[in-house]
């Protein structure tokens, strides 16, 4: 009985040992740290929000100035990293975000958790004691909408997660803006209807052809819920919404001839895009939609940007 006993005590030993030699090692990588923060996604938020604050009446100092720009970025990149640990289970399953730090095991999830709720909750209250507390207040409300409304609550529960969750990536350039007026008015709400309006088309392009991923994963994409002759046809509701919008700024007197006229062409080359994806029964046209419609946001504000630098009747 002695020696059965030893052998059990030394199989279990064995499983122990084996269940340990497979448990991730987790180390501390820089760049695993940036991936969470969501980078390419940051980097819109940060451009917008930038011009924002430079459209908005008033002045501010350039120090005031850049702590708003970092505290946003730091915001933003925080509720990166919440939403990467809450949707671990979800980027396992997909090809597109089973690379990311912890699905891949390289990153500890709580870790992920800390260092992101640590940036968010400092980047608030930096921006109360050093901007003013509209401001404040507005980059916690995103946070709290990107986190709870969208990530936790619509994400995995509705088709329509896409278009109530984008408020929260369309309030930066209204931060930017708060940052210098304390507060908000019809150009800041019209800045935040372009990213609004911008942002149903260009995820449903995305969704369009990674739909076997977001079915894979049970997300309740519009493409997986309702089909994808259903999602064109949003696509194109959506960007005949957003062109006219874009050109808000014109009609408010926020914006010139300049940006009027770099406006119309893009609104133009996005609805060839538009169509060219409503018109098609394969995915082949949602790609190089995604791919334009970044380069179109990224454009429209630029264009802002150059018209209030070089105004033109």
């Amino acid at each position: 009985m002695a020696q059965s006993m030893a052998r059990t005590v030394d199989v279990r030993v064995k499983r122990v040992s084996a269940v340990a030699d497979k448990a991730p090692e987790y180390r501390f990588r820089v760049a695993d740290y940036a991936v969470i923060l969501k980078p390419n996604v940051m980097s819109l938020v940060v451009f917008t929000a930038l011009v924002g604050l430079f459209l908005a009446p008033g002045t501010i100092d350039a120090l005031s100035a850049v702590i708003a720009i970092v505290c946003i970025a730091l915001g933003a990149g925080g509720a990166g990293a919440v939403n990467m640990w809450y949707d671990r289970d979800i980027d396992l399953t997909m090809s597109r975000t089973r690379a990311r730090p912890i699905p891949a095991g390289r990153m500890n999830p709580r870790a992920a958790l800390v260092f992101g709720s640590v940036l968010a909750t400092a980047s608030v209250g930096v921006m109360a004691v050093f901007v003013n507390v509209v401001a404040a207040v507005l980059l916690a409300v995103t946070f709290v909408y990107y986190v709870f409304i969208y990530t936790v609550w619509l994400k995995r529960r509705t088709p329509h997660n896409i278009v109530i969750g984008g408020a929260s990536g369309a309030l930066p350039p209204v931060i930017g803006w708060a940052a210098v007026s304390g507060g908000v008015d019809l150009g800041a709400l019209a800045l935040f209807a372009i990213i609004f309006l911008w942002t149903p088309p260009h995820s449903w392009a995305l969704a369009l052809f990674r739909r076997d991923d977001y079915a894979r994963a049970r997300v309740p994409m519009l493409p997986v819920a309702a089909g994808e002759r259903a999602t064109r046809n949003q696509i194109l509701v959506y960007s005949l919404l957003l062109i006219p919008a874009t050109l808000v700024p014109v009609a408010i007197g926020l914006s010139g001839a300049l940006y009027g006229v770099g406006a119309s062409i893009l609104g133009v080359m996005f609805m060839r895009h538009a169509l060219r994806v409503w018109r098609d029964t394969t995915d082949a046209s949602a790609r190089p939609m995604f791919g334009f419609s970044i380069v179109y946001l990224f454009a429209i504000f630029v264009f802002l940007l150059a018209d209030s630098a070089i105004p033109l009747s």
